[in-house]
């Protein structure tokens, strides 16, 4: 049985795009559960990735040659349950469910038996890439053909485990392994430049031994094409710098850190679902 890509064409993907972003953004409402700016900074991503880009069926979650993705960044698991339901994965109904006692969903991705198309629990951050090179090396090991990939942040660069996976995928040129790093500039408590001196990014990755790109995080025929042409004939891993703006798609949460851990009242969710067209 052969696992192909759906690639769904660029206007598809920034309709579902939108879609996904109003139902994170009731989810918050209703939860009350934070990040969600997090989430919005991400969603061209993993909609370019799981709609275009990963081979991989739904109907058959756990195919030892399935493209595998994990969301390093994992307080944006709103985001990442939303798309796998639109992919399929599990009825979109179960999410009715997020954030109560006894739910298979949480505030970060669980483990992997606990619900299909997870790949791994995360959410401590910097564990996400180093999970994806030890896939990586597996499959190599196995003589598989199959693509991993680990969805960072700038802010959780930081974290010096990421560089000693990048250290190591370098030097065993791992060149179906792929980072994207959501550069979406802030992180908890400020500007990620701020805080440690994160940038420059690409050339970062480029150093320790990957090829490194740098595309804009909500382009998504750049996204899509970056994103499938993995490996990229270079022999290294690939780095995706993909610049986004933290809260995307709505105005008055757009580059704002307080929409970190804020809460959306139901006048902001009617607004935001107005400005993204959801609503006549």
């Amino acid at each position: 049985m052969e696992i192909r890509a759906l690639k769904l064409p660029v206007a598809d993907l920034e309709a579902r795009a939108r879609q996904i972003r109003g139902r994170v953004i009731r989810t918050s409402h209703r939860t009350k559960t934070p990040h969600l700016a997090s989430c919005l900074s991400a969603i061209d991503i993993l909609m370019a990735a799981y709609f275009h880009a990963l081979r991989i069926d739904p109907h058959h979650p756990k195919h030892p040659d399935r493209d595998r993705f994990l969301l390093s960044k994992g307080h944006a698991a709103p985001a990442l349950f939303w798309v796998l339901a639109e992919r399929g994965f599990f009825p979109e109904s179960l999410l009715a469910d997020y954030g109560k006692d006894g739910s298979l969903f949480a505030e970060h991705p669980p483990t992997p038996n606990h619900l299909p198309g997870i790949e791994a629990a995360t959410g401590s951050l910097g564990h996400g890439l180093p999970m994806g090179l030890g896939m990586a090396l597996a499959g190599r090991l196995q003589g598989r053909s199959f693509n991993v990939y680990a969805l960072v942040g700038d802010g959780e660069c930081n974290e010096g485990a990421v560089w000693e996976a990048a250290l190591l995928a370098g030097a065993q040129r791992l060149e179906r392994l792929c980072v994207i790093v959501d550069a979406n500039r802030w992180q908890a408590t400020g500007r990620s430049s701020e805080i440690m001196a994160i940038e420059p990014l690409a050339e970062k990755w480029r150093a320790f031994g990957w090829s490194a790109v740098e595309v804009d995080g909500h382009d998504m025929g750049s996204l899509a094409r970056r994103l499938e042409a993995v490996p990229d004939g270079t022999g290294k891993p690939v780095a995706i710098v993909a610049r986004t703006t933290k809260g995307r798609g709505v105005s008055f949460m757009e580059d704002d850190n307080d929409w970190h851990y804020r809460i959306p009242s139901p006048h902001e969710v009617e607004e935001a679902e107005r400005q993204l067209g959801l609503t006549p």
